[in-house]
């Protein structure tokens, strides 16, 4: 993306406000002539003009610092800039990004007197991204081969995540990303998240938590609808497969009616408990592996989340547990290979300290146990993640390597839901429950294992709700600056 093409239609703005409300305006105006040219060639078969084409494209956001004295100083850890220069992105979806483009856009203009202007960028707004198969338009008539011909489609050679990956290289001449994706890149998760999760994308929640478990999401369900009927700050709780649940209807057998709805057509169904200040809570249930930890994460991060938490089960490794017992991860021992060649195993993924101990004080709230009693069930230590369930099968390989990592807990998935979060500046945590003990001979039998279920899952959910109900309330920095490198975007 080049600062000196397009310049003519770069219009200054006088505030954050102004540069947000011109987004808004040209995106509108993009998606509009791309509807109505789809809708024409539907009707008539008469392609677009390039002139036409010229307006399927879209917003884009230049920020401009060049300061006359030393930078502010500043403990925040994004609305930051590195270096004097040109930072500029396009922009998906302004309107419900508003409050995160104010959120960075305002620190940037009024401590560091940036000047902002907004226009249209050189990048085409591809038409599947407005647009859902069969719709008001008809494009269900139209083979997509056709509708490539003449409209914008998704090029995957410029969607990527270089700047997330530190793959960025600066050429003279050329502008600074601003932001960590580009409108192409959120479009392309906006997408896919609700393919995956069988509810509409804007449904999904700043606090988000993962599961592994489908009996979490019969708890979690259970303890929305309790929340809905209270009558406090949640007021509908939207679940996988088109269900909604909110005051008019809490005289249905509600338990029933989700457990019936076609949430099993999708891979990783999403719950997402609604709060009147959008502060509300999403539970995903990622299923099994590394894999699919690692492809709702990607989707997820360009929601700009304030903190997600895996809250599943493992496997105890010490001697000293029991089933039942939590583990709180503070490392991770990296065995699946998922990110290996983007994130090398051998770079550390600290434990973020405002959600340690969130997820502390949450359990000892919750148990009602003193610090000393939890001490005996809740263990702080290593977890190492496999991507194969059949780990066990190779003990003799592995042994060594979890001996002396001194691994407290195995599992499939934690370890990606932290590498993910620390690749893509979001703030995570997990707390696992020990299932079974695998190394000392404690599987589980299906007698033992639903007496475990039905003790256990309650009180494992709420102390993640409970957690994240924390740091809400106490308003916690969660976006630390050991998540960001040396030369990052401004937009966090």
């Amino acid at each position: 993306m080049r600062y000196d093409q397009f310049d003519a239609v770069m219009i200054p703005c006088k505030s954050p406000q102004e540069a947000i409300d011109r987004l808004q305006d040209i995106h509108a105006a993009s998606v509009q002539a791309l509807r109505d040219a789809l809708a024409r060639f539907v009707q008539a078969r008469t392609p677009p003009t390039a002139e036409e084409r010229l307006r399927f494209r879209y917003p884009e956001i230049r920020v401009i610092y060049a300061p006359d004295g030393p930078p502010p100083v500043s403990q925040r850890a994004y609305a930051k800039f590195n270096a004097p220069g040109i930072y500029a992105t396009t922009v998906t979806q302004p309107a419900e990004f508003q409050n995160y483009l104010l959120e960075n856009l305002t620190p940037l203009v009024e401590e560091y007197g940036a000047q902002v202007e907004v226009g249209l960028s050189e990048d085409e707004m591809p038409y599947s991204y407005i647009v859902d198969g069969a719709t008001d338009i008809g494009l269900g008539d139209v083979p997509p081969q056709e509708l490539a011909r003449w409209f914008p489609t998704p090029q995957l050679t410029s969607v990527g995540d270089e700047i997330v990956d530190g793959e960025f290289e600066f050429i003279t001449g050329q502008s600074r990303p601003l932001a960590l994706y580009t409108g192409l890149r959120v479009d392309y998760s906006l997408k896919r998240l609700t393919h995956y999760s069988g509810t509409e994308w804007r449904a999904f929640q700043p606090w988000i938590l993962f599961t592994n478990y489908a009996r979490y999401v019969d708890e979690f369900v259970r303890w929305a609808i309790e929340q809905i009927r209270i009558g406090g700050r949640y007021i509908r709780l939207i679940c996988s497969g088109g269900i909604t649940i909110d005051a008019s209807n809490l005289n249905d057998d509600l338990e029933a009616i989700v457990a019936a709805s076609p949430w099993r057509k999708f891979q990783m169904p999403a719950y997402h408990l609604i709060s009147a200040d959008g502060q509300g809570i999403t539970l995903v249930n990622i299923g099994v592996g590394p894999s699919n930890a690692k492809n709702i994460t990607d989707h997820l991060a360009v929601l700009r989340p304030h903190c997600w938490l895996m809250v599943g089960h493992c496997g105890g490794l010490r001697q000293s547990q029991r089933i039942g017992d939590y583990v709180l991860a503070h490392a991770y021992l990296r065995k699946d290979e998922v990110l290996d060649r983007i994130l090398p195993a051998d770079v550390p993924i600290p434990p973020i300290a405002e959600v340690q101990m969130s997820i502390q004080q949450a359990a000892m709230e919750v148990t009602g146990e003193s610090r000393e009693a939890l001490k005996r069930r809740l263990r702080t230590g290593t977890v190492v993640s496999f991507s194969d369930r059949n780990w066990e099968l190779y003990w003799g390989r592995e042994r060594r390597l979890i001996n002396i990592s001194r691994a407290i807990g195995v599992d499939m998935e934690s370890c990606m839901i932290a590498a993910q979060g620390f690749r893509h500046r979001v703030p995570y945590g997990t707390l696992l429950c020990v299932s079974d003990k695998p190394l000392h001979g404690e599987i589980k039998l299906p007698g033992s294992a639903n007496v475990f279920y039905a003790r256990a899952i309650g009180e494992h959910l709420k102390i993640g709700i409970a957690a994240i109900e924390k740091m809400r309330l106490d308003g916690v920095v969660l976006h630390s600056r050991k998540l960001r490198s040396f030369d990052e975007p401004p937009f966090r």
